[in-house]
């Protein structure tokens, strides 16, 4: 069974692409943050600051040792 995807709706805010107000919802899928116009469809991901810096900083690494 898959959990419901919390989405929360962003009061105030002004949907860059079309211009309505309070119609942004954010919520988090697979660790990644995601924010969604209800009216225009317009989309945009964003990673947290950590997952960013862990993929920039391993980009060459193919595995890590962790001796227990």
């Amino acid at each position: 069974m898959s959990k419901k995807t919390k989405k929360r709706f962003i009061a105030g805010a002004k949907c860059p692409e079309c211009g309505a107000m309070d119609t942004l919802m954010l919520y988090f899928e697979n660790n990644v943050e995601k924010l969604a116009c209800v009216k225009c469809d317009y989309a945009e991901t964003q990673t947290n600051d950590e997952v960013k810096a862990a993929n920039k900083s391993n980009a060459n690494v193919i595995g890590v040792f962790k001796p227990e």
